[in-house]
């Protein structure tokens, strides 16, 4: 099925024009770069400006994007026919890095079936299985951790999480195996979105950097291709995600790099950033770390949980996530054409008090209360049919996490003051990375 086409600066008369919902009227190259650097600034204030609803125009082609805010127009998205919003037409720009077979990448008939081949890799009863194996590297990581001398946090962060890939999710146990992986994953995990688009600009790819970049890609695809290939027919023994894949589809060794590699970057710098936040406000909250070290003596999964939900909360890693409009449709009072590009501002969301009382507070326990936040409002991994496959493996991560470090730690912050935000990609990151000082408890 041909792509729909952006509606944007080529398709866009002025009387359709004259039917969007307000917005800044900045060249939409100032608009992209305030949206690329500094949206968790610009779209509270255009917010405030121009109403919940809103539009704003980004490269390419001066495409349009209306912005929601209010959780009841977000759900006429995530609960309108997927045929209609398509997500996967919206993440083109990742297909050099993930490729076609992604199922970020995958609208309709085939989104579904590949969500249905991966969902029992990520069953309750799967996450359970791979926890075990978190705990265990999450407690090797920590026992490496400087003592009474401050560090940054996203940075261990990162190191664990892709450990927890290579060997969870990947099923890498082989320690030269490993070694060889490490460095060009991270290569791979470090990639900027003007690396990835040289991908769809061939004689890029043969000058630096995009020609390091596509070697360290191929080389990790050589593992991968080689891994999936002594994995097929010997899955006895094994309980990493790569063999509950091959146990539950039908796979083509294309499909599954492609899957493998999406978990990569999509689970990576997400979790890792997310705990970085979670550990950057409990250093700074003796009340609420003490609430932590209690819950992870006790293993009250629950209490653990509510913390990273409260980091995700406070800190959306991912600020927004966009659907393209397959079709003219109503949206939030609005009748949007075709092509229009949508954007659900879970930040927004995440920062409303009508939502979340003293919303710029980090308060765990409001996960836990008899009046918790109202069903649709909180929304770190989307909704709907598109909702993050990875979700529960990304909570069940962090409870081991934080498990494996408040047992064993106390935190203290070198700086009492609240690191802001700097984007990065696609996420928001603790801008001088966390910085934490820990003590044996």
């Amino acid at each position: 099925m041909a792509p729909t086409p952006l509606l944007g600066s080529r398709t866009l008369d002025r009387q359709t024009a004259r039917t969007l919902p307000p917005g800044p009227r900045l060249p939409t190259l100032v608009q992209s770069l305030l949206f690329a650097t500094n949206r968790k600034t610009y779209f509270p204030r255009w917010r405030e400006k121009y109403g919940d609803v809103f539009t704003i125009r980004l490269v390419p082609s001066s495409r349009v994007c209306v912005v929601l805010s209010r959780p009841d127009h977000i759900r006429e998205v995530f609960g309108g026919s997927p045929a209609v919003m398509h997500a996967g037409e919206g993440n083109t720009a990742l297909e050099p890095a993930m490729g076609s077979s992604s199922l970020l990448l995958l609208d309709d008939e085939d989104h579904v079936r590949m969500r249905k081949q991966l969902m029992p890799a990520f069953s309750g009863q799967a996450l359970r299985g791979y926890a075990d194996m978190v705990h265990e590297l999450a407690v090797a990581e920590i026992a490496t951790w400087p003592i009474d001398t401050p560090f940054k946090m996203h940075e261990r962060m990162r190191n664990l999480t892709l450990e927890i890939i290579l060997q969870v999710i990947f099923g890498v146990t082989d320690v030269d195996r490993l070694n060889t992986l490490r460095p060009l994953m991270d290569k791979i995990v470090s990639v900027s979105p003007v690396i990835m688009l040289g991908g769809f600009y061939p004689p890029l790819l043969r000058i630096p950097p995009w020609r390091s970049f596509l070697k360290a890609q191929q080389q990790v695809d050589n593992i991968l291709y080689d891994e999936i290939a002594r994995r097929r027919g010997n899955l006895a023994g094994r309980n990493d995600v790569l063999t509950r894949l091959l146990s539950a589809g039908e796979w083509t060794d294309v499909e599954l790099r492609d899957q493998l590699v999406t978990l990569l970057l999509a689970g990576h710098e997400t979790t890792a950033t997310a705990l970085a936040w979670a550990f950057h406000e409990l250093a700074r909250r003796p009340e609420d770390q003490q609430f932590g070290q209690n819950a992870a003596d006790h293993n009250a999964d629950g209490e653990l949980e509510a913390i990273v939900k409260e980091s995700l909360r406070l800190h959306p890693v991912v600020y927004q996530v966009g659907r393209r409009l397959t079709e003219t449709t109503d949206i939030a009072g609005y009748r949007l054409p075709r092509g229009t590009t949508i954007l659900a501002a879970i930040g927004l969301v995440h920062r409303d008090p009508e939502h979340f009382p003293a919303p710029r507070d980090f308060r765990p326990r409001r996960f836990l209360s008899d009046d918790p936040p109202a069903p649709g409002t909180w929304m770190p991994f989307g909704g709907g049919a598109r909702r993050c496959i990875g979700a529960g493996f990304s909570l069940m991560e962090g409870t081991e996490i934080l498990r494996a470090t408040l047992s064993a730690y106390n935190l203290h912050a070198p700086d009492p003051t609240p690191e802001p935000a700097q984007a990065k990609n696609v996420t928001l990151v603790p801008k001088h990375g966390a910085r934490v000082t820990v003590t044996r408890r």
